[in-house]
């Protein structure tokens, strides 16, 4: 009996690629849309010819950015170190109290040049292999965005005590504001993330791999109307390995290379079929174009810890420093590392999470300084690093003694590494009414406390959006600027006064 041309394929393994797209049959790609397929037929592309490309590295679990920056000064006009003290010394969590370390010092100007304090794994650590990131701050290439959190408009706390302003959806869950933070929006339930609607607003024809790369699996953020999001694993797995078809070895010899041939040549036909399937085959072609490049790709020169976050990095840096062959301009990244729902053993944790954090970053800062661009430039000023996480923790400590942690909140700290960063400095907005500063007012019940009552814990109220955030790091990568696509991207913007433009903490 003769074979149909799908049996072949199955006993050949053709449709086990290691990049795939269609659901079916392949899991590294998403679907290709009409309007993707338009953008890569016709050649269209909103791209310039500089290289740009932003990394966001998402804390899993709600980081507790109370212990990640402090106040260090003693400044009776805002929040000081010794309120910090007050609501957390007792219980054991304050820095620099009780045996544990102090903080590395930070001097804010946007803070009438106050001193404040980065948690101490940002700086060298037993074992490491590097610095750390604490002395970019004082080479002005790392920044805070502080107190910013999920919001639908700009709320008061009076607003949200009494509901005349609409709040994110589920408060304080994990899931939820987990996918609000990645879709860029809250509200409303999301099915596309804001990475994945930049790179849908950003169509370019003749890259071999798609704008957006994840190395932490399968994420809102990646995901887009018209996008086409990757997925690959960490630099465990070589760039010659990680869209290698499978089944066929490789180097592809012998047997399998006939195999392979064959392969192809059955491919070629479905070019002329129905969509679905020419839609299928086209994606193929892109994974096994890109294989291609990747078999002689270039391997990072930094040494980088043997860690989730250090593997993840190296692999986006790989990915960056193969940047020509793969004939790319713009690409987004995502990374992960979890472990900060720290409702216990918070203290311990941290040093373990935040040493690891710091240790890869400053591995990918200077692997950016050791790659070069087309004109001799290093990458620095091309790539920026930004941070996200569920939401903030709760002032008031939980527990007491070792096992200390903290509880869900809101309001939280973000960061941003890279050349182009206006760093050394706290970027934010104040309270909508004009008062307050840009970081929190350390009092339980206060102002920028949603709590009230005795049983006040310290969630604050965030006083810049993630929209905000997110759309000045989209202005400086290209994103168009017109209404008609902030809308499509950041579609709560519009109602933050001033929108992104008084962040300002990117170079044009």
């Amino acid at each position: 009996m003769k074979e149909t041309r799908r049996e072949f394929l199955k006993k050949t393994g053709g449709c086990a690629l290691g990049m795939v797209s269609l659901a079916t049959q392949m899991q590294h790609l998403g679907t290709i849309s009409a309007l993707a397929q338009h953008a890569h037929d016709t050649g269209e592309s909103n791209l310039g010819t500089t290289y740009k490309a932003l990394v966001l590295l998402y804390w899993s679990g709600g980081n507790d950015g109370n212990n990640m920056i402090i106040p260090m000064h003693t400044d009776s006009s805002v929040s000081n170190y010794n309120d910090y003290v007050a609501a957390r010394g007792s219980q054991g969590l304050a820095l620099g109290q009780g045996g544990n370390p102090a903080a590395l010092p930070i001097n804010v100007p946007r803070m009438g040049n106050l001193q404040y304090g980065l948690h101490p794994n940002f700086g060298p650590i037993a074992g490491g292999i590097n610095n750390g990131i604490h002395e970019l701050w004082g080479q002005g290439k790392l920044a805070a965005v502080v107190n910013v959190g999920n919001l639908v408009r700009p709320m008061t706390k009076t607003q949200y005590q009494n509901g005349s302003v609409p709040k994110p959806y589920q408060m304080f869950s994990h899931s939820d504001q987990v996918a609000q933070s990645q879709a860029g929006f809250s509200g409303t339930q999301a099915f596309t993330g804001m990475g994945g609607r930049i790179s849908d607003r950003m169509t370019a024809a003749g890259p071999l791999i798609p704008m957006i790369t994840s190395i932490a699996g399968a994420q809102l953020f990646t995901a887009g109307q018209t996008t086409l999001p990757l997925a690959i694993a960490d630099s465990n797995t070589t760039l010659a390995n990680v869209l290698h078809p499978a089944g066929y070895g490789n180097p592809v010899t012998g047997t399998n290379l006939t195999r392979f041939t064959a392969f192809n040549q059955l491919r070629q036909q479905d070019l002329l079929t129905s969509n679905h399937l020419r839609a299928a085959s086209q994606v193929t072609d892109q994974a096994i174009a890109a294989d291609t490049a990747f078999q002689t790709s270039q391997d990072t020169t930094v040494p980088f810890p043997n860690t989730g976050i250090g593997r993840q990095l190296r692999q986006v840096a790989r990915l960056i420093k193969n940047r020509t062959a793969l004939n790319t301009t713009r690409q987004i990244f995502y990374v992960q590392i979890g472990g900060f729902d720290t409702h216990s053993n918070q203290l311990a944790g941290h040093n373990n999470l935040f040493g690891q954090v710091s240790q890869a970053l400053r591995s990918f800062w200077d692997e950016m300084a050791a790659q070069t661009t087309g004109g001799g430039d290093n990458m620095q000023e091309a790539v920026t690093v930004f941070t996200l996480s569920d939401f903030n923790r709760t002032f008031n400590p939980a527990g007491s003694g070792a096992t200390v942690g903290s509880d869900h909140a809101w309001g939280n700290h973000m960061l941003v590494m890279g050349g182009s960063v206006i760093g050394g400095d706290f970027y934010g907005s104040k309270r909508p009414d004009g008062s307050g500063s840009y970081f929190p007012t350390f009092t339980f019940a206060g102002p920028d406390d949603v709590d009230s009552g005795s049983g006040a814990r310290g969630r604050w109220l965030p006083t810049t959006s993630v929209d905000q955030y997110a759309a000045t790091l989209a202005k400086w990568y290209g994103l168009p600027q017109d209404a008609t696509t902030l809308n499509a991207v950041f579609p709560n913007l519009q109602f933050f006064p001033g929108t992104h433009s008084a962040l300002n903490f990117m170079m044009p």
